[in-house]
């Protein structure tokens, strides 16, 4: 498990509990339901909002609620591979941003979308936008 914040606080020592979003990155023992490949491990990034004194403890405070998650779902616990935390720039609403991560890459922008976001493996549907 590697725990990473980003980017550093900018508030002042008098403001203690602040929201962070943390994504956490699971490997899932269980082939789900809709159309994972056999033989294939399947992942899943799930990004949850904490109100939290720090980073640290926002992380400890998902990773509690992953092991949670795992039991429901009847997986085995082996709680997050990555938990990252992201101090949100004020109060959760409309239009905020709750999560970046910068990745410097030499590959060219469509290639860079295939290999990280979008390789024709992820268990989604087009929402007909």
């Amino acid at each position: 498990m590697t725990a990473l914040f980003f980017p550093p606080s900018s508030r002042g020592p008098e403001e203690t509990r602040r929201w962070f979003a943390v994504r956490c990155v699971l490997a899932l023992t269980t082939e789900p339901d809709a159309g994972a490949a056999v033989g294939t491990t399947p992942y899943e990034e799930r990004v949850t909002l904490w109100f939290a004194d720090s980073a640290g403890e926002a992380i400890e405070l998902a990773e509690t609620e992953v092991r949670d998650y795992l039991a429901a779902v009847d997986e085995v616990d082996s709680g997050p591979l990555l938990s990252q935390a992201y101090e949100l720039e004020g109060e959760p609403g409309h239009g905020l941003e709750v999560f970046s991560l910068i990745r410097s890459s030499p590959l060219p922008p469509q290639e860079y979308v295939d290999r990280f976001f979008d390789t024709g493996d992820e268990l989604q549907r087009d929402v007909g936008a």
